[in-house]
């Protein structure tokens, strides 16, 4: 599975949180990993230098092997919980998607 993770200007991430990042959605998407070949994430900061109210936003796409990508975003004040949010997301349309499949 390839993790690859973009961010704004506004956001800087080194290449130690970037690793930590990777680790933390192997972990989380473990169950699913057979099935995933790549899992694009975006992270930005929707209001720059200002602060704000959920301004911190995590967009998943997620591409398994032979169907069309599923993609999910959270917003939070955080980083970490804007990704937290977008991973359990992630997992939910995940497994639904699993789900309708069986039932076809």
């Amino acid at each position: 599975m390839i993790i690859l993770i973009n961010t704004d200007k506004n956001l800087r991430e080194n290449e130690a949180e970037r690793a930590d990042l990777k680790l933390l959605i192997r972990q989380e998407m473990k169950p699913f990993i057979a099935q995933i070949s790549r899992i694009d994430v975006h992270l930005s900061d929707e209001n720059g230098a200002k602060s704000g109210f959920d301004d911190k936003r995590c967009m998943m796409e997620v591409r398994i092997e032979g169907r069309l990508p599923m993609a999910v975003t959270a917003h939070a004040e955080t980083e970490d919980l804007a990704v937290a949010a977008a991973l359990e997301n992630l997992k939910e349309l995940f497994i639904d998607s699993m789900r309708k499949l069986q039932y076809r």
